[in-house]
């Protein structure tokens, strides 16, 4: 039976600026959510003491905040991981994105075994308030050995318990043809093998499985290339700043955001082609596809996440507002009208 569950699409707080190192005030970023009559709800977990301003403004503006997020370090942040569901149920969040850093507290990487814990108790406090946890596909987490997503997934099911991912398949786009980020956990002799297919158009695909498996319960949608071209015009402040000594060991931002549409002279360090969004679209497509065709499918809301960060649009000129608004636009069309939106696509 086609899934009648309608998809809201949201945007993240940090993409709610035209200019990258100035966050417009939190009053007029509602009022943008708002008249861009396009975005449905803000994603963003805020501090504790910040909760009470949020929703005086969610109110004012009509805005729900149904999605937020954070990252964590097992062994240091679990107390932390508990409160941000709170704070997520608090505003009417439904989901609380979960980042697992890589390394445990200790320094060492963390276990399979350790991140379905977390997940479980995660779960279990989230089933509890209505703020369900999912668990990102990130670069610098212990999902970018992307071979064990599927692991740490079948464990948790093992014990009777849905499997909530948020797929943001740029980290996983990026890295196509692109040795540096291949090399990272040696994902590249996996590629080599076929054991593991980054390539959306080729059978079998990464994206393409955990999509088919019904885990896909959020997504983050910010466009990114093959081989997407790192971004030289930001720098991380030093080495000691790095998430881990897997992270490629220089200070150039990884390069995990290309423009949705194409920006104006001088506001990007490299050539524009709107083709080589092919690939990133054609995940999106697959995703919006298996929503209408599985009644059982997870997926509830989609947040744009175009961010101002190193390893994603520091120091470039090309407005995140705008380039969130034309992907949300071209997605509500995707989810609207597949047909026209493949139309759009080959444009």
């Amino acid at each position: 039976m086609p899934n009648q569950s309608r998809v809201r699409i949201g945007i993240a707080e940090a993409g709610i600026r035209h200019e990258m190192s100035r966050p417009p005030p939190l009053d007029e970023q509602f009022r943008m959510i708002r008249d861009s009559e396009v975005f449905e709800y803000l994603d963003k977990t805020p501090s504790r003491q910040q909760v009470g301003e949020y929703a005086q403004l969610s109110e004012r503006y009509g805005i729900p905040i149904l999605a937020g997020g954070w990252w964590y370090t097992l062994g240091r942040d679990e107390a932390q991981l508990e409160d941000n569901l709170r704070i997520g149920a608090t505003l009417g969040s439904l989901v609380h994105n979960v980042q697992i850093m890589m390394d445990h507290a200790d320094g060492r990487l963390v276990t399979d075994a350790e991140v379905v814990e977390a997940y479980l108790r995660a779960y279990d406090i989230g089933a509890a308030l209505g703020c369900l946890p999912a668990f990102e596909v990130h670069i610098n987490m212990w999902s970018e050995d992307f071979r064990r997503v599927a692991e740490v997934a079948c464990q948790v099911e093992s014990r009777g318990i849905p499997f909530r991912l948020t797929l943001d398949h740029s980290h996983v786009i990026f890295k196509i043809g692109n040795e540096r980020e291949l090399a990272v956990f040696e994902l590249d002799s996996a590629v080599a093998a076929g054991e593991l297919v980054l390539d959306p158009f080729a059978p079998g695909s990464i994206c393409a499985r955990w999509i088919e498996a019904g885990w896909v319960a959020h997504s983050h949608a910010r466009s990114t290339v093959p081989n997407n071209p790192r971004n030289v015009w930001a720098r991380h402040a030093s080495l000691a700043a790095l998430p881990s000594s897997r992270h490629p060991r220089d200070l150039v931002g990884r390069g995990v955001q290309y423009p949705f549409v194409a920006p104006g002279e001088g506001e990007w360090h490299s050539a524009w082609h709107g083709n080589a969004l092919e690939p990133w679209k054609e995940v999106m497509r697959q995703l919006v596809t298996y929503h209408r065709g599985h009644e059982s499918s997870p997926l509830r809301l989609i947040s744009t996440e175009f961010i101002p960060y190193p390893d994603y649009g520091e120091g470039a000129g090309y407005s995140l507002f705008a380039n969130s608004l034309a992907c949300a636009r071209w997605i509500r069309v995707l989810l609207d009208h597949p047909a026209a939106a493949a139309a759009h696509a080959a444009a």
